[in-house]
């Protein structure tokens, strides 16, 4: 295979990768869900910091300050410049696979072959910066996915859980929290963009089927909701790794596992949640690895590109 092939390859690569991108993108297209009771575009990040900047000066303990608003600034920078990534790479790399790919369509039909060395170099300065573009985007898609918690604007989210839709499991006379991060986070109760794929926050017939019959069969296990929004056993577990009868009575000392209230998954009797979590999660994985491949063509481009610039003659 000939350079100027390879050249013109890499080029439709990253054209039509990023058009699919651009179908899929969470953040072109809107698709955030949970997490798009805010307009992402217009964050503003110096009130976090401020906010930050304050709780520092109130003599917060460091912990504090970390799981709180230091994590919210971080979440905060990460969404904005995922955000404004978004649109910079993909319209950088639909113009830049556009072009590359016209003109070496053309110098493959024999057509401007005097231009060639000037097509390498525009190869090698475009698959350059595209590569640089693409992959900050990979970087901040990639710390928003497995890092970002889905909340809403009132910083509420989805209750973790397993695939039993437990959320604290019995270990000798005592529960351990399936989900404690540490004593500060408060937010680790909920799940992150990254979980958003699994079966549990999805509709899944048999799961919750399985799940309602063992709530029906233990309602003792349930998870009470009635002393807190998110659940007396879901917040216990933010603050300990492991929960004892003097934090919760003897009311779950027949349970194997403590469920997530039946309230938090059905209504009516029909489940909360269809399959839009799982879309969120598959739109940022897809387009995360897509955006590696275009990376990859962009490598390819600006190589190519650097070799036809040496020498034309071998398009």
């Amino acid at each position: 295979m000939g350079k100027g092939l390879i050249f013109f390859c890499c080029s439709c690569c990253i054209l039509v990768l990023t058009i699919v991108n651009l179908s899929i993108g969470p953040i072109i297209n809107g698709s955030l869900g949970q997490i798009t009771q805010e307009n992402i575009g217009t964050l503003n990040c110096e009130l976090c910091k401020d906010n930050w900047d304050t709780a520092d000066e109130q003599g917060d303990d460091d912990d504090k300050i970390k799981y709180g608003v230091k994590y919210l600034y971080d979440a905060c920078i990460r969404k904005k410049g995922m955000h404004d990534m978004e649109y910079t790479a993909f319209i950088f790399d639909i113009v830049i696979g556009f072009i590359c790919g016209l003109i070496g369509l053309l110098h493959l039909f024999d057509l401007k072959k005097d231009f060639v060395s000037n097509t390498g170099l525009i190869g090698l300065i475009c698959g350059i910066v595209g590569f640089a573009l693409t992959f900050v985007y990979v970087v901040f898609n990639g710390l928003v996915y497995t890092t970002v918690y889905a909340l809403d604007e009132n910083l509420n989210g989805i209750i973790k859980r397993d695939g039993d839709y437990a959320i604290a499991e019995k270990d000798g006379d005592k529960f351990k929290c399936l989900y404690f991060d540490h004593e500060k986070n408060d937010f680790s109760k909920y799940a992150k963009i990254s979980d958003l794929g699994k079966k549990q926050y999805n509709y899944d017939k048999d799961g919750i089927e399985d799940y309602l019959k063992a709530v029906t069969a233990h309602p003792s296990c349930e998870d009470p909701v009635a002393l807190y929004s998110t659940g007396l056993i879901a917040t216990l577990c933010t603050k300990k790794e492991t929960i004892t009868s003097t934090d919760i009575g003897n009311a779950f000392d027949s349970c194997d596992l403590i469920y997530i209230n039946r309230n938090k998954v059905v209504s009516n009797g029909l489940p909360k949640e269809g399959i839009e979590n799982k879309d969120i999660s598959d739109r940022f994985l897809t387009t995360l690895i897509l955006s590696l491949i275009v990376c990859l063509a962009n490598i390819g481009l600006a190589l190519f590109g650097f070799l036809l610039f040496r020498t034309p003659g071998d398009f």
